[in-house]
């Protein structure tokens, strides 16, 4: 019966990889898939109505991101465990999840059985997970992007779109285009989100915007 289960909550914006993980889990006869959201915010909203045991969230999500929506759900409803499942291997990200609440952080390359383990160590209370995670000391690969994609790159974490990186470089908006489809072949990601997560574990997104030059800044609000 459902209620002798674990009772798992999946939130994913990538609707093909929440489908087969559904179905990986659905072969485990003490776990159950109560409920699917494709964002944070839709995700919280369905704790109270699924009470989940265990929350399986994705740090880079469109909208609202799996820290926050880990934040929310642990205020929301302090038991239900929380496993970070993502393509980040950021050592960083892996202690912003842990101290948002997170009982367990995973990189997507984890093998099945591996996923299934750590749902049933973070249901009885195991804690600081971390299965994936590149070392903090792992050195940086300044040289994978040209120094016109590094800029291209350091807005597109500041969340400018490319007609707005265009203005900032006094480049067209067709040639932002092309840096931007040369950053994600690159890094091999599939959108700009992913990206901006594999900059980070290579080291590329170090620099604080605070210290870039004005061309990397935001527009101050009028």
């Amino acid at each position: 019966m459902v209620a002798d289960r674990i009772r798992i909550l999946l939130i994913d914006d990538h609707a093909v990889l929440r489908a087969g993980l559904a179905n990986l889990l659905a072969l485990e006869r003490d776990l159950v898939v109560v409920g699917e959201a494709d964002n944070g915010e839709a995700g919280v909203k369905l704790v109270p109505r699924c009470q989940p045991h265990v929350a399986i969230i994705d740090i880079s999500m469109t909208g609202m991101d799996g820290v926050e929506t880990s934040k929310r759900i642990r205020r929301l409803a302090p038991d239900v465990r929380i496993l970070m499942l993502t393509s980040s291997e950021s050592a960083a990200d892996a202690a912003r999840s842990i101290d948002a609440g997170a009982s367990a952080y995973l990189t997507k390359r984890v093998a099945h059985d591996e996923i299934v383990s750590v749902i049933r160590k973070v249901h009885a209370g195991h804690k600081s997970i971390q299965i994936g995670v590149r070392p903090a000391s792992s050195p940086p690969q300044p040289g994978l992007l040209s120094l016109r994609e590094l800029e291209v790159l350091r807005l597109m974490r500041l969340g400018n779109t490319n007609l707005e990186i265009g203005h900032r470089l006094g480049i067209a908006e067709r040639t932002v285009k092309s840096h931007v489809t040369a950053i994600l072949t690159k890094l091999n990601a599939s959108d700009r989100a992913g990206a901006v997560a594999r900059g980070f574990d290579l080291g590329l997104l170090k620099i604080d915007p605070a210290a870039m030059g004005p061309a990397h800044r935001p527009s101050p609000t009028p």
